[in-house]
This record gives structure tokens, sequence and C-alpha cells, in this order.
């Protein structure tokens, strides 16, 4: 893994969360984003190196709508970019992790992403991250 790619914050209204975070940072977000397949709207800052992605959800069935109805608005995610995600989920299989998705999908961002289970890293939703272009 090469670092931190981003921390997913999950949000009820992301227009709300935007003022709130443009307010903290003191600078506007750089892009918003659906992910159809997820069920949300992103929206990403860019702090330093690094980024905070809002997630709002779009429907109830979306896995953020049902992280907020449990958990309350907040640290959804962190995120690692890694060179080759195949590789990754291969390592980490072997290393004991449950992987959620073991085929890479089309994320925010331009990203292939993957999960893996909270229940095998400490309670902590892991994303591994690969820019699409680096296949």
């Amino acid at each position: 893994m090469n670092k931190i790619e981003h921390l997913g914050i999950a949000v009820k209204d992301i227009e709300q969360a935007n003022k709130l975070y443009e307010s903290l940072l003191g600078y506007t977000h750089y892009k918003t984003e659906a992910v159809e397949s997820e069920g949300v709207i992103t929206s990403f800052f860019k702090s330093g190196e690094n980024k905070i992605e809002l997630l709002e959800a779009t429907n109830e069935e979306s896995p953020i709508a049902k992280f907020i109805e449990k958990k309350g608005e907040g640290i959804h995610h962190i995120a690692f970019s890694v060179d080759n995600i195949k590789k990754e989920v291969e390592r980490l299989k072997k290393e004991g992790f449950t992987i959620l998705n073991e085929e890479p999908k089309k994320g925010a961002d331009n990203k292939w992403v993957v999960f893996l289970h909270p229940k095998s890293t400490g309670g902590v939703l892991i994303e591994l991250c690969q820019e699409r272009n680096n296949s």
C-alpha cells in the first residue's frame, strides 16, 4: 500500500456537508460525482496530498444509508492507494483478511476499488484504490 488516498465520511446532506467542510478547510470541493453502483453521491476535497470524500446515500439500500441508520454520520472508511489492486487482494487474502468484493469495481474519482470487511480489520472498513488507467 502506498499512502492514505482518502477518508470517506458518511453524511445525510451533501450540500450542507460541503458548506461545513468549505468553512472548515477554507476552500471549496473540487469534484462531485454519482456512483450509481454504490447508491451514493460523492464530493471530494483535497487536503495536502490526501483527499476527503463526502458520501450521501441516493437510496435507502445504499451502504451509506445503512451505515448512517446504524452509526450516524461520520467516518465511514479509510482508503489506501495501491499500484496493483489484484495483487494486493491476493496478498491480503493470504494474510487472512476478508475481502468484500474480490473483483475490483469502478469507484469514484476514476478508481478501481475493493473493500475489506471491518470484522477482519479491527472494526474499520478499508478501501483499496487503484487508478483505472493503470491496468
